[in-house]
């Protein structure tokens, strides 16, 4: 075959051609050899090889005369000669520029001469080159040309020869390894004939699958009878007939001796004469098998698909129905057997398929299709069907036809309209209560806030910005407590911590910040739900504005009855008084009458100073004296003698517990207060029932009257009683004071007004409830304290008697001039030095001209410029060794600050409280004590 014009080293058909031969890389061989050997013989040249042109190199498989090795293209000549037609000669290759500078000539082997002939495949592409070297200048002949031509040629002989020989080689390996290795059984056989008729057949080969599937092992040169006497004659007979006419056979048949299925090939070989034929066997019990279980299952499937109420077929490519379930005689009113032949157009008619046949191409196309189509049955009724074709590939991966699945859903059709419907109804009662709640929301006067758990906002509604000046982005994200005035704070979180066990606050009351910084009263409702708190606030600034202007003109109210009612009984404690003095006065008045009138103006005095407590407990301005003592003995020392209170058929009941419990209060206005609830007991009992005095410890105070309450600890003293009980119009007013449903001259409203007053002052409340009929329950809490061991200690000891002494330059400060000058005058009369300094301001300057002239300071605690009070502090500072006495029958300082520290002596005092006072005093500071005889009582002006 001719050369194909021009040459590319790269060109993919020609290394193709090129690896054909399976030639590079490989060791040297003898025959490629001989004709390099011959070549340079014949050329007469010390050197000639045999090249193959790779991609990127050029290989020598040959050589003669040097080493064979492998180059790159451009370092030869062998290239140029492939372009060429016939030999290339090139007689001086260092006379040519294009050549002079070719590393082979400039370096070894120092090349002068080169000849160089294609070797060309039959399908015309160059492969290599068959090329003669000298290290001289020279040419050749024609006769030498012709022998290098067919050496070339003799080449490419070779290889096509190595070519066959290979592929003989391989196609031996693979007939060989076919019949190792194949699946199917192959055995060749011999059979005899007796009579014209075959009775048995030698074996000649088997391969080993043949072993396998019959379970016969060395089978080559027996007959079959020795290795199976029961072997079905009609084998032989298949056998016989194809050696005798030469027709081929193929069946599938059973061999019942070896419990097996065959597919079997026969055909005869090696002429009619010899009786041979090859047989193949294939082994398909299993598949047998699995085609009698797929026919059991596609009835199965049948039966299933026949008692399915959806419709079901096969529709191949040319339309045609393959499959259709029993449903199509419901749906069509024709039976599956009339279903499955005919096309879609003949079955639906050319209307209905036109509408179909968009989904259909698209099915075919491989693509799954659902639609729902209108559809009328034998019967006339008019459904809906949800129709889906889903394509379906063969073997060779080709969609070769489509399912087609229809669902009556006309039931379905008409709930899901009704659905829609009722949906629709539902939406828009959805909005329009939406619209209502947020109507609500935004309109509401009152304040909503929501905050997560950790108490920062999450929303507010328009009523918290018109309230308290917030914008909602300005509140958004904070805490909650910043809105809130600082000393509310840690109330508020106490109040609300229920919340976090899922229980509503109610009814809490804090002072809430608005944008300009002034306050607003909001009455909280917090109630917790999904994790978060809802807050609803009603802004009651102006009604407890309204009410606490109420309260003014109440207080107002009860000034003028206070007023009137202090006028009323003071008078008649002055005409007592008067009275006496007038008769004191006279010269001849007998001495058991004076003793009386003296009496009795000491015990007026007495009945005033109670009064003046009461008023000042209901002002809650009474300077209390408190200190630490059991309550449970004053109760039980109290209850012995409220027999004598009460009256003989009120029976007095206590009820304490076994532990002692201590408080830290007035005793005697705890006394007092005590009384006073159980006077008013006895008169709701009318003088007869019960009166049940309880004793509770290490309780919490609960919220009283909108007041926030406190965890503790509190004592509570409860005072029931059998009596009527109170009215539910009078429970709210009852600790109003002068409030009393009382007759007139029997009750002045002050009784329970100095318990709540006392009560407040001490740090606690007091509480009541009441049924008609069922009695009353008043409920006085007070803080509980430990009992200190100093105090224990003191109740174990002897009282000692105070003794007074005389001696003492006592510093009276007192602003009022006859008070001042009538208690020099008694302080004298006791034998005391007294100086009187009408100010603070005067006393300092006393004290600064003669520093250690006094002995103590008895001074007024209300007076002009400083009062006693800020004398006393300051002496404290800056003479902590001189004692300080304080005297006052009013003072708001001391109501509020029950710890003061100094020694107290209340107006009005007698002159024996005053020495005994005095007394204990010095001697703390550490001066002798010489006694006195005691005084006859003296009692001095409240001022």
């Amino acid at each position: 075959m001719p050369r194909l014009s021009g040459f590319e080293p790269q060109h993919a058909q020609r290394l193709a051609a090129l690896r054909a031969y399976a030639i590079l890389d490989t060791p040297p061989e003898r025959e490629f050899d001989e004709i390099a050997e011959m070549a340079a013989q014949a050329c007469g040249t010390p050197m000639a090889h045999i090249n193959f042109i790779d991609a990127d190199r050029q290989w020598i498989k040959a050589a003669f005369g040097h080493t064979p090795r492998s180059m790159p293209l451009d370092f030869g000549f062998c290239t140029e000669a492939m372009r060429a037609d016939g030999v290339l000669v090139l007689p001086d290759l260092a006379a040519e520029p294009e050549t002079a500078a070719n590393p082979l000539v400039t370096g070894a082997p120092h090349l002068r001469f080169y000849a160089g002939v294609p070797l060309v495949t039959p399908d015309g592409w160059a492969i290599g080159t068959l090329c003669v070297l000298d290290r001289v200048p020279r040419t050749l002949t024609d006769q030498q040309i012709f022998i290098l031509k067919a050496l070339a040629r003799t080449v490419m002989t070779q290889l096509e020869s190595r070519n066959a020989e290979a592929a003989l080689r391989r196609n031996e390996e693979r007939y060989r390894s076919l019949f190792t290795f194949i699946d199917a059984g192959f055995c060749l056989v011999e059979l005899k004939f007796e009579g014209g008729q075959a009775v048995d057949y030698r074996f000649l080969e088997a391969n080993p699958a043949f072993e396998r599937q019959t379970g016969l092992t060395d089978v080559v040169g027996r007959w079959m009878r020795e290795l199976a006497p029961d072997h079905e004659q009609r084998w032989l007979d298949l056998y016989g007939r194809v050696a005798l006419t030469g027709e081929p056979v193929r069946v599938e048949q059973s061999a019942e001796p070896l419990g097996r299925w065959y597919d079997v090939h026969a055909y005869r070989v090696d002429g009619p004469g010899r009786n041979r034929v090859a047989i193949l066997y294939n082994d398909i019990t299993e598949r047998r098998r699995s085609e009698r279980v797929l026919r059991a299952r596609e009835a199965e499937l049948r039966l299933v698909a026949d008692a399915m109420p959806v419709l079901i077929a096969f529709i191949d490519r040319n339309l045609t129905y393959q499959f259709a379930n029993a449903a199509y005689e419901a749906w069509t009113g024709q039976t599956p057997d009339a279903v499955v032949g005919r096309t879609v157009r003949d079955l639906l008619g050319p209307g209905p398929f036109e509408a179909r046949r968009s989904g259909i191409e698209r099915a075919l196309a491989g693509q799954e299709v659902r639609e729902e189509w209108a559809w009328t049955f034998p019967n006339g009724q008019a459904r809906i069907a949800d129709t889906r074709y889903l394509p379906r590939r063969g073997p060779d991966g080709r969609i070769d036809g489509f399912y087609v699945f229809a669902h009556d859903v006309s039931e379905r059709k008409r709930i899901e309209v009704l659905l829609q419907s009722r949906a629709e109804h539902l939406e828009a009662q959805v909005a329009a209560q939406t619209r209502d709640r947020d109507r609500v929301w935004t309109l509401s006067p009152v304040l909503k806030l929501v905050s997560d758990r950790d108490g920062q906002v999450q929303s507010v509604n328009p009523s918290w910005s018109r309230a308290l000046g917030w914008s909602e982005t300005e509140t958004i994200g904070r805490p909650a407590l910043d809105f809130l005035a600082t000393p509310e704070r840690e109330a508020a979180l106490a109040a609300l911590r229920p919340l976090c066990a899922g229980s509503r606050v109610e009814d809490i009351e804090l002072s809430c910040l608005t944008r300009a910084g002034d306050r607003r009263r909001v009455l909280w409702t917090v109630v917790p739900e999904d994790g978060l708190f809802y807050g609803f606030g009603r802004d009651i600034t102006e009604q407890r504005e309204a009410e606490e202007a109420l309260r003014q003109s109440q207080k107002l109210e009860a000034i003028g009855q206070l007023t009137g009612g202090v006028a009323h009984d003071f008078n008649n404690l002055l005409t007592i008084i008067r009275s006496s003095m007038e008769f004191l006065r006279r010269p001849d008045l007998a001495e058991e009458r004076r003793r009386r009138y003296l009496d009795a103006v000491s015990d007026t005095v007495d009945r005033a100073a109670k009064l003046t407590g009461q008023l000042l407990a209901f002002a809650r301005r009474q300077a209390l004296k408190p200190q630490i003592f059991d309550i449970g003995a004053r109760l039980r020392s109290i209850a012995d003698m409220l027999d004598s209170v009460t009256g003989a058929r009120i029976r007095v009941v206590i009820d304490l517990p076994e532990t002692p419990r201590y408080v830290r209060a007035d005793e005697s206005q705890f006394e007092t207060a005590l009384i006073n609830m159980a006077v008013n007991a006895r008169d709701a009992m009318d003088g007869e029932g019960s009166l049940i005095l309880r004793l509770e410890g290490d309780r919490p105070m609960p919220p009283i009257r909108g007041h926030a309450g406190a965890p503790g600890p509190f004592v509570a003293v409860r005072v029931s009683d059998t009596g009527a009980g109170i009215p539910d119009a009078d429970l709210g007013r009852i600790f109003e004071p002068f409030f009393t449903t009382k007759e007139i001259g029997k009750g002045t409203g002050l009784g329970l007004s100095q318990v709540i007053g006392f009560a407040k002052q001490s740090g606690g409340d007091i509480d009541v409830a009441s049924a008609r009929g069922h009695g009353t329950t008043f409920s006085l809490y007070l803080p509980q304290v430990e009992a200190p061991a100093e105090a224990a200690e003191a109740d174990r000891g002897p009282r000692r008697t105070a003794e007074a002494r005389r001696g003492l330059c006592i510093l009276v400060v007192e602003d009022n001039l006859g008070v001042g000058r009538f208690c020099t005058q008694i302080l004298e009369d006791l034998g005391h030095a007294p100086v009187w300094a009408k100010s603070a301001e005067e006393a300092l300057t006393e004290l600064d001209q003669a520093p250690d002239r006094f002995d103590v300071v008895f001074s007024d605690v209300v007076m002009p410029g400083m009062g006693g009070f800020a004398l006393a502090r300051q002496l404290q500072t800056n003479r902590p060794d001189l004692p300080v006495v304080l005297t006052s029958g009013y003072s708001h300082v001391l109501a509020k600050d029950d710890a003061h520290g100094f020694a107290l002596v209340r107006k009005p005092y007698s002159a024996e409280q005053l020495a005994q006072v005095l007394y204990e005093t010095a001697k703390r500071r550490g001066q002798p004590a010489t006694p006195l005889p005691r005084p006859g009582k003296t009692d001095f002006p409240p001022a």
